[in-house]
């Protein structure tokens, strides 16, 4: 791959997570200080991630696999997309704010396939080539963080800007995605079912025992993951946290750091150990933070330690479950068994995740402002520790071959 070129992929997955980066994590604050959001509220606008990753497969098996160019799919989506924050941006109560969110996340989460494809599409070994232009998209959202805590919107009540931000990312990667390289459907001119787009023909995977646990396992764990997107940054601004956006991006970093680590862990322990560590991860991160506070240096380092597990959490379970799932599948639903677990768990699980973090955010509102926040950590440390105790005592040991 040429230097050009390089840069050219470089940038889109920058500009990709970064939009992305620039609003999520600070939406909750956002809604619930700038538009007087309830928790369930909360819950309903980040459910919308999930409803993007359910009808992904449609949108990629249906159009961008069968009739265009993946680079101009992306670049009208980002267009589309630039208008849709824009608006969110300009929006005044959550009734307004939430159906531009929830057309943004329709369109939004299938780029996230489109351009992993087009980066594909120009590499003639991805699997030692596309890390290094992969990372660049958790730069991007890093950047976004830092940017963001270094404005101070957060402090300043002003964070309607991040969607203008966003807003305007989305417009340049529009922009640049028409002189992106040249992807062109792969699929064009032959039959398509239903049953290919959903990927159905993975669920043989189910038959395997180790592998249909594993299945069940991911979708429940992505309950308690859902409660961190949803409502770590309004914690951490409860608390009076400075900077707390620029401070949530050390899980970016040590996201980074294990991932390095990941291969070890497979090789020495064993698929069931590793993706065991990262169940115990959430376990020991809401912990952290129910225990955590602002008003002492060990307080702080609860909080600040809670952020720092988002490598282990992140990658120990849904990284190495990405490599289990390419294990298992074997080259002819490959794509397919990837379609599925994507849709489990960012699609089912964190759907039920979002729905029922906001019940409990709203069940523990304090009068006045505020919350207990205690017990809505412990709570998703609770379902964790439930989830990690049943894959300990049905799961059994594998060792799988690392390319």
């Amino acid at each position: 791959m040429g230097l050009g070129m390089r840069i050219q992929l470089s940038a889109m997955m920058f500009l990709e997570f970064f939009i992305w980066g620039a609003w999520f994590v600070t939406m909750g604050t956002f809604l619930a200080t700038g538009l007087g959001a309830s928790g369930v509220d909360i819950g309903m606008a980040y459910e919308t991630q999930s409803w993007g990753a359910i009808i992904a497969p449609f949108i990629i098996g249906l159009i961008a696999d069968r009739f265009f160019d993946a680079r101009i799919i992306l670049g009208i989506i980002h267009l589309m997309g630039a208008g849709l924050l824009f608006l969110a941006a300009k929006s005044t109560d959550f009734g307004g704010f939430y159906p531009y969110i929830l057309g943004y996340m329709l369109i939004y989460m299938p780029t996230l396939a489109l351009v992993n494809s087009i980066s594909f599409n120009q590499m003639d070994d991805p699997a030692k080539e596309f890390p290094s232009i992969r990372v660049w998209g958790t730069v991007g959202w890093i950047v976004a963080g830092l940017l963001i805590g270094f404005v101070g919107w957060e402090s300043d009540n002003l964070l309607q800007n991040t969607f203008s931000l966003a807003a305007a990312a989305s417009m340049l990667l529009g922009v640049l995605s028409f002189i992106l390289p040249k992807t062109p459907p792969k699929g064009k001119g032959e039959s398509v079912s239903i049953r290919d787009i959903l990927g159905l023909d993975a669920l043989a995977l189910l038959k395997d025992r180790n592998y249909l646990i594993f299945f069940i396992a991911s979708i429940l764990i992505c309950i308690p993951l859902a409660f961190y997107y949803a409502s770590a940054n309004l914690y951490l601004n409860e608390l009076s946290v400075s900077g707390s956006a620029a401070k949530m991006t050390l899980g970016q970093v040590s996201e980074v750091v294990f991932m390095l680590l990941l291969p070890v862990f497979l090789k020495k322990y064993g698929i069931k150990t590793t993706l065991l560590i990262g169940m115990l991860a959430w376990v020991l991160r809401y912990l952290l933070f129910a225990f955590g506070n602002a008003d002492s240096f060990g307080g702080t380092s609860m909080l600040i330690g809670g952020i720092v597990l988002h490598g282990i959490c992140y990658d120990f379970f849904f990284v190495s479950g990405q490599i289990y799932t390419d294990y298992k599948a074997g080259d002819k639903i490959k794509n397919a068994a990837q379609g599925l677990i994507t849709l489990a768990t960012y699609g089912l699980g964190m759907l039920i995740g979002f729905r029922l973090g906001g019940m409990i955010v709203e069940n523990y509102a304090i009068t006045g402002g505020g919350h207990e926040w205690f017990m809505i950590w412990v709570i998703p440390a609770c379902i964790a520790g439930a989830v990690a105790l049943l894959y300990l005592v049905t799961f059994k040991n594998e060792k799988i071959e690392l390319n």
